[in-house]
């Protein structure tokens, strides 16, 4: 799959998603199968870009390629002026949300709420074209309600604009995540334009990927929730994608090497306060499969400190383990 000049590894790519698409987990997901992994977005409000959130999310140290920034704000000269910045940041791909249905993004006309003024969307993908010179992409959903899916008509103003790719959920705003996706309107978008054309929503198997992409024709998948606590899912879908085949079920041994992994990463990256906060969700979804996992979790919400959190995930991997013994 191609994006301008950059020929990713493969055509599976981690969606944005606020407080989780860090830079350790960017990194993890890479490592483990994804061909790029787009950051959370950065507003585009000048005001924002000093605090300390903000600065993280435009950390790109050591970072693999190519780095995809994701910006949002309804202002096109604001827009133009945070994919300067971003640039000036690392950024080799500038990505335009215009898909996220959080009320406190549309309350201001940004995200899917965007969807809803096309000549605005032309505006504002026009500035933020002719501001860089690095590919541009953007994320929409199919529509802002059920009874206005214009993601054709927003994909042809996309192709117009000079978007070099194409990201849809498979939901309205007014969806949000409820019910399932539909992959009909990311089809007809896919016969309406050129540029590669990315389908999004409820991809949680190697299975699903292949379907949605039989179904759809598109040209990559984008996951978002299903790699939360499950960051191999690249590599399975790769996998399957390549040979027909389904990988084995990781070890228990080997999903606790890839959770330590990850932790340390979010430790040395945000410090132990900050680290270990953050770290609380990621544990919860790494574990919430496995037997005890409510209890455990209960737990390390409660924890402050490296050594606690480290301790009682080798307590519940290692009774894990005894009851996988148990159970053979």
């Amino acid at each position: 799959m191609q994006i301008g000049p950059y020929k990713l590894e493969n055509n599976l790519i981690l969606a944005p998603m606020a407080g989780v698409t860090d830079h350790p987990f960017r990194q993890l997901c890479r490592r483990l199968g994804a061909g790029m992994a787009v950051s959370e977005m950065v507003s585009a409000n000048s005001a924002l870009w000093g605090n300390r959130k903000t600065m993280k999310r435009l950390d790109h140290e050591g970072e693999s390629g190519p780095i995809s920034i994701q910006i949002v704000g309804s202002d096109p000269t604001m827009m133009a002026e945070a994919a300067r910045l971003n640039v000036a940041h690392g950024a080799q791909i500038i990505d335009i949300n215009m898909g996220c249905p959080a009320k406190k993004v549309c309350k201001v006309a940004a995200g899917s709420a965007l969807l809803r003024d096309s000549a605005l969307v032309e505006k504002i993908l026009q500035a933020v074209v002719d501001a860089v010179d690095i590919p541009v992409t953007l994320k929409i959903r199919t529509g802002w309600d059920t009874s206005n899916r214009n993601g054709v008509e927003i994909a042809r103003i996309a192709e117009n604009s000079g978007i070099q790719a194409l990201a849809v959920h498979g939901r309205t705003r007014e969806c949000r995540f409820a019910g399932e996706a539909e992959y009909e309107t990311i089809r007809q978008i896919k016969e309406a334009v050129a540029i590669p054309i990315i389908a999004n929503g409820d991809i949680d198997s190697p299975e699903k990927a292949a379907e949605v992409i039989r179904e759809t024709r598109a040209d990559g998948v984008m996951i978002g929730r299903a790699a939360q606590g499950r960051p191999w899912i690249f590599r399975e879908i790769d996998h399957y994608l390549k040979t027909g085949e389904k990988l084995p079920s990781p070890s228990l041994k080997w999903t606790q090497a890839v959770l330590m992994e990850h932790l340390q990463s979010l430790y040395a990256f945000y410090g132990e306060h900050q680290g270990v906060r953050i770290a609380r969700k990621h544990i919860a979804w790494y574990s919430k499969t496995h037997p005890g996992g409510a209890g455990f979790r209960r737990e390390i919400n409660q924890t402050d400190t490296i050594a606690a959190q480290l301790q009682l995930i080798g307590r519940f991997f290692s009774m894990q383990m005894q009851l996988g013994e148990i159970a053979a």
